[in-house]
């Protein structure tokens, strides 16, 4: 399908980079619609905070996030996508073309799609963000591996934490769980399956306040209720305290559910607002993995192109019926 860009309104802006962003672009610049890419300033999602990724499909030997990310960019250009490293500030989906600003440059568009992800959460204490993407991490599905015959420790008390906590014990001797209260969040199902767990411990009433290594992590500094503080040895720290989606933006236009993720029409793309998709973690609190927001992002790409085929097709059957001369009968 052929749908020139016409006076200067785009047919497809994706917002947002990231396994779905840049899927979303590639499918898009491959169907002829010359997509435009608002990568934002921190591009490429949480993928850039990993090193190793075993698991997505197609390398045996697996790839550094950062590297996963440049070969999809790069490829997502080789079709044809216009990428740009600006922050979207500001956009108006009350009526199309969409209008979408970074600072006060601004774009209009048919269709959008939504790739801006979610945030985890991280404790903000001394020695995290230097050993982020190392040894502490937001993600034992994609981590977890590396952590075999090894002692963790996991932050957190909620479902998530609790998930974190029971897979990990497929690899690691032991699991101690780092909660700052006397009793966990989490459903009473999650709680149970990981107390039965024998290789997961519980330090109750305990908040970590910081993450000692250097290049490593070689333990965690706890405080308790008390104010008491104590060092725990551990080879890794995984921080399970929930994720924010990226959704502030999008707040006074789109549905969002009462945790921010936009809501949509599985399991189809689109969002409360026609002509509007959101593909990845911004829309995905239960997987949250880069092959999840990579056929997200297809579908949000094929789900736009969808539509602007009709709409196209629509005007053509339009114009047919103008154009046909009229018959005049005799009285």
């Amino acid at each position: 399908m052929t749908t020139e860009s016409t006076n200067g309104v785009r047919n497809v802006i994706v917002i947002g980079s990231g396994p779905a962003g840049f899927t979303a672009a590639l499918y898009a610049a491959r169907a002829n619609l010359e997509p435009l890419v608002l990568k934002g300033l921190e591009a490429g999602g949480q993928l850039m905070l990993t090193t190793d990724v075993e698991n997505y499909p197609g390398f045996a030997d697996g790839i550094l996030g950062p590297e996963l990310m440049d070969q999809m960019e790069k490829q997502s250009a080789r079709f044809g996508a216009e990428i740009l490293s600006v922050h979207v500030t500001r956009v108006d989906f009350s009526s199309r073309p969409f209008r979408v600003w970074a600072g006060d440059q601004e774009w209009r568009a048919r269709t959008v799609v939504i790739a801006t992800g979610a945030t985890a959460r991280w404790l903000g204490v001394p020695g995290e963000e230097k050993l982020r993407g190392r040894v502490v991490s937001a993600c034992a599905t994609c981590d977890g591996f590396f952590f075999r015959d090894r002692e963790l420790v996991v932050v957190g008390g909620g479902d998530s934490a609790m998930e974190e906590a029971t897979f990990l014990t497929k690899f690691a001797s032991k699991v101690t769980i780092v909660h700052r209260r006397d009793e966990f969040r989490a459903s009473k199902i999650m709680q149970e399956r990981a107390l039965a767990n024998p290789k997961i411990e519980v330090i109750w009433n305990t908040e970590v306040v910081e993450v000692l290594g250097d290049g490593a992590v070689t333990g965690v500094r706890l405080r308790d209720t008390t104010g008491k503080t104590r060092e725990l040895p551990t080879d890794g720290v995984f921080v399970a305290i929930g994720h924010t989606p990226n959704t502030e933006l999008f707040r006074d236009w789109l549905e969002l559910d009462a945790d921010g993720y936009i809501v949509i029409r599985e399991p189809r793309t689109h969002t409360s607002v026609e002509g509007i998709f959101a593909a990845g973690d911004v829309t995905d609190r239960i997987y949250r993995q880069a092959v999840t927001a990579a056929g997200q992002g297809c579908k949000g790409a094929m789900d736009a192109e969808k539509m602007l085929e009709a709409e196209a097709h629509a005007r053509t059957q339009e114009g047919n019926l103008r154009s046909e001369p009229s018959v005049q009968t005799s009285a």
